[in-house]
């Protein structure tokens, strides 16, 4: 099995989005590889939210989160 995908997201529209502090851009990121983002529950502002998914789609947010960040770098 191959980890690239035809179904990988194009880093580059997320290209300076991402941020260590970047939550909504990384949910976004995982959301857009296949991953289930589920919002478990918000006391106040504080919003507890969990991520699952596939392996393959932990591959493709991986390889995007990587093109991402290296597409951040280059600009």
């Amino acid at each position: 099995m191959s980890t690239s995908d035809d179904r990988t997201p194009p880093a580059a529209s997320l290209a300076g989005a991402i941020a260590v502090d970047d939550a909504d851009a990384l949910l976004a990121l995982a959301r857009s590889a296949g991953m289930l983002v589920m919002l478990d529950g918000q006391i106040g502002r504080e919003k507890y939210q969990s991520v699952a998914g596939s392996l393959h789609a932990l591959q493709r947010f991986a390889a995007a989160l990587r093109d991402a960040l290296a597409t951040d770098k280059a600009c």
